[in-house]
């Protein structure tokens, strides 16, 4: 499989040095050392070197982290439900089909779940694979849509997948199965990709608050999200976690690489 590579201006935006082939299978490794909870995977070239994950190390840390996202979440849902409410309301009555979108989405350990959205899309053109990205103008994208996509509105009915167990606040963005990034499925990509499922996927992310969002057109977008996954499942705190969350807010509100 051949990948182009990046211009040098890229590589530096990213600090990521893009690779012109993937030869790494995922078979070569296995899906239980990629989620082992003692280490990760990074890659320089062909080699495999494994690295100390501190957070996953700490059970503790992932009961605190559940107890907040599951206070946080619930706080969150009453306090915006006039506001679920009217979207939902306009969904219904700006275009045909039901209010939520439901889509399978990688979760922790690689078990798939249903992730729900404010549906923003004319259900007659939209992907359920999800395979198909989102760009700029999108003609399947509603007139409700474009806004609350904008806004990362669309986003909010994840908050009962995380009280369901599914999610997090925060951590890796859950991608759909199959996913590709510059034409080429991720997991061929990026070799430790699957390494990002160690963790609840977040609705929001370190990828996310850095910029590393949007369509990816090449090796080196992808690998830094990848990146910026693994980071986080190796330094995750609560802490952290607020920081991110505060970080988003500016980034909703500018609608920085939202469409």
């Amino acid at each position: 499989m051949n990948v182009q590579r990046t211009s040098l201006d890229h590589d530096k935006r990213f600090d990521v040095k893009a690779q012109t082939k993937a030869q790494f299978q995922m078979t070569d490794l296995g899906i239980s050392s990629l989620l082992n909870p003692a280490a990760s995977i990074s890659t320089q070239s062909r080699a495999l070197h494994r690295t100390r994950t501190p957070g996953l190390g700490k059970p503790g840390a992932f009961t605190v982290k559940r107890a907040f996202d599951v206070v946080v979440a619930s706080l969150l849902i009453v306090l915006l439900s006039p506001l679920l409410m009217a979207i939902a309301i306009a969904v219904k009555l700006t275009s045909k089909g039901p209010v939520f979108f439901a889509q399978r989405r990688w979760g922790k350990g690689n078990v798939p779940f249903l992730l729900y959205k404010f549906r923003s899309m004319h259900v007659e053109l939209q992907d359920r694979s999800g395979i198909a990205h989102t760009v700029k103008n999108d003609p399947r994208i509603t007139s409700i849509g474009r806004f609350i996509r904008r806004s990362s509105i669309d986003e909010l009915p994840q908050l009962f997948n995380v009280l369901l167990g599914d999610m997090s606040l925060v951590g890796p963005r859950a991608h759909v199965l199959g996913m590709h990034a510059a034409g080429v499925r991720y997991e061929d990509l990026v070799p430790e990709y699957f390494a990002r499922h160690a963790v609840r996927p977040g609705i929001t992310g370190l990828a996310q608050v850095r910029g590393l969002r949007g369509e990816v057109t090449d090796a080196g977008h992808a690998q830094a999200r990848v990146n910026a996954d693994l980071e986080y499942i190796r330094t995750f705190s609560v802490l952290r976690d607020i920081r991110i969350m505060l970080a988003t807010i500016p980034a909703v509100i500018t609608g920085k690489a939202a469409f």
